[in-house]
């Protein structure tokens, strides 16, 4: 049987998530703090831990980054919906978290019985994941506490996260064609893959970026400001009406859907809307795709990564119609492999890659001697 550590210092908390894993057919333990938690992990080896952010004594960043030292197990965040919860998440999820669920805010309210089947469906997603992919390396490079972002003068230059040369390595003095685009699209275990991908991009590609994670509204601008604190390009969370030039790096608002108006003189308009849900979430990747693809006449590709759900296959579709390229994350480095493997499966997915080749297999669709669109 399948087991669930439940980590929360509130009492109520454990019981509702417990009950709720429980009739689902889980073994439910339990602990109140994040040394709990680890004692719990050497002694019980569960499968899945719920983790709770803030708790009295160690933290669940601090155990997060000790289970993931020692034991490597899928954990799965649950945070406060606040700014400050959000901050927290992210650095959870650069330590090794799999996934996170935002808490409902407030006193009980009737928020906790769709808590619950959202905590299901995340615990069967986290329960197989891969986590070689997401698994802390020596070199993680987090921004500087506090910090909110760079000139971008002072800003680094993109570097490849695994330590050394890679296949996804640009040489030095290759040239790009002008105004490309790229839409990113992720889900489950995608911040950190994305932080990696985006790290490893040549500055000199000077890419337009659009990236769709899913998350929830007060978490994406978080992972902004967290990603234009270390990235060699300008990143901010999407607004109506943004013009988007080269070198930027835009990522979808949560709770709205980020589409393509136009592209003219090399820079994309874009549109927020409150539409239907697509795939059940919003901001949907199918949606940003189909619209890039329709409106963009520049070189263009388009990335499916790790995640759960088909989210990404129709928008995957729509951009090698129009003459794009795409790239799909393989199983091996996707921790989990729902939407690479949807994408794959329509047919028209140009190159599957490992994630540490994605940025490289994006370069090489845009090198002069190579690229085409349209």
């Amino acid at each position: 049987m399948t087991s669930v550590l439940v980590v929360d210092d509130s009492q109520f908390m454990r019981t509702v998530i417990g009950n709720v894993v429980a009739d689902h057919g889980y073994r439910v333990l339990s602990a109140s703090d994040g040394q709990e938690a680890i004692e719990m992990v050497h002694e019980h080896d569960p499968d899945v831990i719920t983790m709770d952010v803030e708790m009295p004594g160690m933290d669940g960043i601090e155990a997060v980054s000790r289970i993931m030292a020692s034991k490597p197990t899928p954990i799965l965040m649950l945070s406060a919906h606040t700014q400050k919860g959000a901050e927290a998440t992210l650095d959870a999820l650069a330590r090794g978290a799999v996934d996170f669920l935002a808490k409902p805010g407030g006193e009980v309210t009737r928020e906790l019985e769709s808590l619950g089947d959202r905590i299901v469906e995340k615990v069967e997603a986290v329960a197989g994941a891969d986590l070689s992919s997401i698994a802390p390396t020596e070199r993680r490079a987090a921004a500087p506490a506090g910090s909110t972002g760079t000139t971008p003068s002072s800003r680094p230059a993109a570097t490849d996260r695994s330590g050394g040369a890679s296949e996804s390595s640009v040489e030095p003095d290759r040239a790009f064609v002008e105004h490309p685009t790229v839409v990113i699209g992720a889900s489950t275990g995608g911040p950190k893959i994305l932080e990696s991908i985006l790290r490893s991009l040549p500055v000199t590609l000077d890419p337009k970026v659009l990236v769709v994670q899913h998350m929830p509204e007060s978490f994406t601008d978080r992972l902004a400001a967290r990603l234009d604190s270390f990235l060699p390009f300008d990143v901010s969370e999407a607004s109506d009406g943004q013009r988007v030039r080269d070198g930027e790096v835009v990522v979808a608002k949560g709770g709205y859907h980020l589409e393509v108006t136009s592209n003219v003189a090399g820079n994309l308009r874009l549109r927020l809307t409150e539409g239907e849900r697509v795939h059940g979430v919003r901001p949907a990747i199918d949606v940003t795709m189909q619209t890039a693809a329709e409106r963009v006449s520049d070189p263009l590709v388009g990335v499916a990564l790790t995640g759960m759900g088909k989210d990404g296959a129709a928008g995957i579709e729509a951009i090698k119609r129009a003459g794009g390229t795409t790239i799909a994350q393989d199983e091996a480095s996707s921790p989990v492999f729902g939407i690479p493997e949807k994408a794959i499966a329509t047919g028209c997915v140009d190159h599957v890659r490992s994630a540490t080749d994605v940025p490289g297999a994006i370069c090489d669709a845009f090198a002069q001697e190579a690229s085409s669109h349209g």
